[in-house]
């Protein structure tokens, strides 16, 4: 008779306890360049300029800096270029996090990565399934637990206490360690739902359910890829962070979606009676640094 051994009966299961900061769990953000975005040696149209057509219409700086001087001969550099973004970036940032609205009762967060010196990062991506708005975009060195919380605490923010919102992501376990520590800081409010889609066919129920809102979030991250392209990495932290600032200030507040009929997902009053790209840019870079 085979002996028995208690020790191959026994429970065993993994237990996470949390002990981080608000610093731990902060939205990453573009630095301050300089005192003021308008004391720059060129007329603020030259900066409208330089946004929308290095964020707008996705060409690199040194793209951006030819097409200025060919189209309408102004001189700057392609350095010129990066440091308007970086010092657009901060105020676009605050304006972004101010204004992103309402949380949906649907959100989809992904990952996808970019190039820091050669090197992978991660651009964290949350969006609203039915205004198409991006909540969130935190950007980390790593696919771990500590940036996916960053990144869904700012997207449930602004979330209403009595509102359930359900989560749609894909097979990474960041996420369900994300909404297990939200839901445990979330006293009086409903919790977090979650939905995995994972691979790439409906290989079971929850897949194929929540499949869509997990598209959203798939045709966000190519966007996102057409825009850092011609890019093709960044030098800097900074500059990777400054660029996914502006690219969501585009792609919120002044990007029009076929989806949503061709309006911004993201509606801004004082833009409407403004008909020139660069000149809205202006305009939101002004509102933001007021």
């Amino acid at each position: 008779m085979q002996k028995l051994i208690p020790t191959h009966f026994s429970i065993s299961y993994n237990y996470r306890d949390f002990h981080l900061t608000p610093q731990d769990i902060q939205h990453s953000a573009p630095q301050k360049m300089g005192k003021k975005i308008f004391n720059i040696h060129n007329p603020d149209n030259v900066l409208g300029l330089v946004l929308s057509l290095y964020i707008s219409y996705a060409n690199s700086a040194r793209k951006t800096a030819h097409m200025l001087n060919d189209i309408f001969q102004i001189k700057v550099s392609h350095q010129t270029v990066l440091n308007y973004a970086k010092a657009a970036s901060y105020y676009c940032h605050k304006f972004n996090l101010k204004n992103k609205g309402a949380v949906d009762e649907t959100i989809a967060a992904d990952e996808t990565y970019i190039k820091i010196k050669g090197i992978d990062n991660y651009v964290w991506f949350v969006i609203s399934a039915e205004n198409k708005a991006i909540l969130a975009y935190h950007l980390a060195d790593n696919r771990g637990s500590i940036p996916a919380i960053a990144a869904l605490h700012e997207a449930t923010r602004t979330k209403p206490p009595d509102q359930e919102t359900l989560i749609t992501t894909d097979g990474n376990p960041s996420y369900s360690t994300a909404i297990m520590y939200l839901n445990k800081e979330l006293h009086k409010q409903k919790k977090l739902k979650h939905a995995r889609v994972i691979g790439l066919q409906n290989l079971d129920k929850e897949s194929e359910e929540y499949r869509a809102f997990k598209q959203i979030i798939e045709r966000l991250n190519r966007t996102y890829k057409f825009h850092v392209r011609p890019a093709e990495g960044f030098n800097s932290f900074n500059g990777a962070m400054a660029h996914a600032t502006l690219f969501v200030t585009h792609y919120n507040f002044l990007r029009r979606h076929s989806s949503l009929k061709y309006k911004t997902p993201i509606h801004i009053e004082e833009l409407d009676s403004i008909q020139t790209i660069q000149q809205k840019w202006i305009r939101l870079i002004d509102m933001a640094a007021s």
